[in-house]
């Protein structure tokens, strides 16, 4: 059977949160002000379960705000274009996986960073899928710039849950600014899962053909569609990433995403389910025992020397699990980004 590989960008491939880059560079406080949107995103999206609210439209509420704070179009292309940072292993994952299978990217991030990132490393944009901006084609009266500073300054002074509820549901839907928040389509949550069945529909194949690989609250919905049919990976997940995957990655370079990837592509689920099981016991061993192509193989001991990554299947320890994700999500990617939903 053919086989396919999905994955998120941010976190798998690259190191960035561009949407929290963007607030933190062109919003005085910008990184408080994201990340308490983000947590009110968290909330709608994962605990209070809004109709018709995805996780990662965190994405769609602060479009205003960057307009107010005078963010265009250009000025997205040209910040994205130079603060790209890819997850050490990355860009070789992507160019081996694209000789082996049809290779696909399903990110909440905003097209102009995606169409960046697939310039930089070479992949066909045409094979992604992202959220589209057009911020220069709305208009913001100046009356309505002020009052979204004030908004920005109640949210970054702390405000409650019901007094965001009020800004983003009640007062901006009714300002002309209003009309950019319902024009941004998010591809997160519940839209990368409808990305992904698109993409199946496209190839003609099941979904026990796919290798899904997620971090975040925003994959939750692709991880749990994939889970027990193909293999849902969780790399450097945070707690939501990790409660939805069948295998847990927690690694400083993307070289086992390869490894699994590689195994995916000639092999069962089972066959790499009693791998990861084995690898756990005795990685040496495992990787010795398995067939793994041997370009693979030697770069991984060659990697691996003083301390291989964890290769794991949750267990009744998933809490201990999820931790050791996070610190390493937060190591990585550093505090701030590490530790967003």
């Amino acid at each position: 059977m053919k086989k396919l590989f999905v994955t998120d960008c941010e976190g798998p491939i690259s190191l960035n949160d561009n949407a929290f880059e963007l607030a933190s560079h062109f919003i005085p406080d910008g990184d408080k002000f994201f990340a308490a949107v983000s947590k009110y995103d968290d909330i709608l999206a994962y605990e209070i379960k809004r109709p018709g609210y995805n996780a990662g439209d965190t994405l769609k509420l602060i479009t205003p705000f960057l307009k107010a704070y005078n963010v265009t179009n250009d000025k997205i292309v040209e910040f994205s274009k130079e603060n790209i940072s890819l997850v050490p292993w990355a860009r070789e994952l992507l160019q081996r996986v694209q000789g082996l299978m049809p290779s696909y990217i399903i990110s909440t991030s905003y097209k102009q960073y995606i169409e960046a990132l697939c310039n930089l490393i070479n992949f066909p944009l045409e094979n992604t899928y992202y959220t589209s901006l057009d911020i220069d084609s709305h208009e913001l009266p100046e009356d309505e710039r002020e009052k979204l500073f004030q908004f920005k300054d109640m949210i970054v002074e702390g405000a409650d849950f019901e007094t965001m509820d009020k800004i983003f549901f009640e007062e901006i839907p009714q300002m002309r600014i209003g009309k950019l928040i319902e024009d941004v389509k998010t591809v997160g949550g519940e839209g990368k899962r409808l990305a992904l069945k698109e993409i199946l529909k496209k190839e003609k194949l099941p979904i026990k053909s796919t290798l899904y690989i997620g971090d975040s609250i925003t994959d939750v919905e692709p991880l749990r569609y994939t889970r027990g049919r193909g293999l849902a990976v969780s790399f450097n997940g945070n707690h939501y990433a990790v409660r939805e995957a069948d295998i847990v990655i927690i690694a400083e370079n993307a070289l086992p995403l390869a490894l699994i990837a590689d195994l995916h592509s000639r092999f069962g689920r089972d066959y790499i389910i009693e791998f990861v099981k084995a690898y756990t016991m005795d990685p040496e061993r495992a990787l010795e025992n398995f067939r793994i192509s041997y370009n693979i193989f030697e770069k991984f001991m060659e990697t691996s020397k003083k301390k291989f990554p964890r290769i794991l299947i949750p267990d009744d320890n998933i809490e201990e699990i999820a931790e050791e994700s996070l610190q390493m999500r937060k190591r990585v990617r550093g505090e701030a980004i590490g530790g967003l939903g």
